[in-house]
C-alpha cells in the first residue's frame, strides 16, 4: 500500500510534469497529503463519511485574487490519502497514480478559478 511519502513523490511528478504555462502558478500551491480530512473540513462542507472526500483545495482562485488582498496563509491543496485508496481499490480499473493525479488535477482546476460544473463538463473520468 502506498504510504504518504508514496502520495507527495506522485503528487509532485504530476505537477512537475505540467505544461510550462500552468507548472509556475500550480507550484504557489501548498500540497499537504495527510490520511484523513479533519472534522471542521468535512462539517464545513457537509459531508458525513469521509471517505467521500479525496480532495480539497483551500484559497482564493486565481480569478478572484486582487492586488489589494494582503497575503495570508499560502492557497493549500489537500489530498486524503485513505479515501483515495478506498476509492482506488473500489473502482479496480484505474492505476494509483492515475487516481492521485486526478485529485489533485481537480483541486488545482479549483485554483485557477474552474468550479466543479466546469469541471464535469470537461473531464468525464467519472461516466
Amino acid at each position: 500500500m502506498a504510504d504518504l511519502e508514496r502520495f507527495h513523490t506522485i503528487a509532485r511528478d504530476a505537477l512537475d510534469g505540467l505544461p510550462a504555462a500552468f507548472r509556475g502558478a500550480a507550484q504557489q500551491v501548498a500540497l499537504n497529503i495527510v490520511d484523513w480530512p479533519d472534522d471542521d473540513m468535512l462539517q464545513a462542507l457537509g459531508i458525513d463519511d469521509p471517505l467521500h472526500l479525496t480532495g480539497l483545495y483551500e484559497g482564493i482562485p486565481m480569478t478572484e485574487k486582487s492586488v489589494f488582498d494582503q497575503p495570508g496563509a499560502p492557497d493549500v491543496i489537500w489530498l486524503f490519502r485513505r479515501p483515495i485508496l478506498a476509492e482506488w481499490r473500489a473502482r479496480g480499473d484505474v492505476a494509483l497514480e492515475d487516481l492521485i493525479t486526478h485529485v489533485l488535477i481537480h483541486e488545482l482546476a479549483h485554483h485557477f478559478g474552474w468550479s466543479d460544473a466546469d469541471i464535469a463538463h470537461i473531464d468525464r473520468w467519472w461516466e
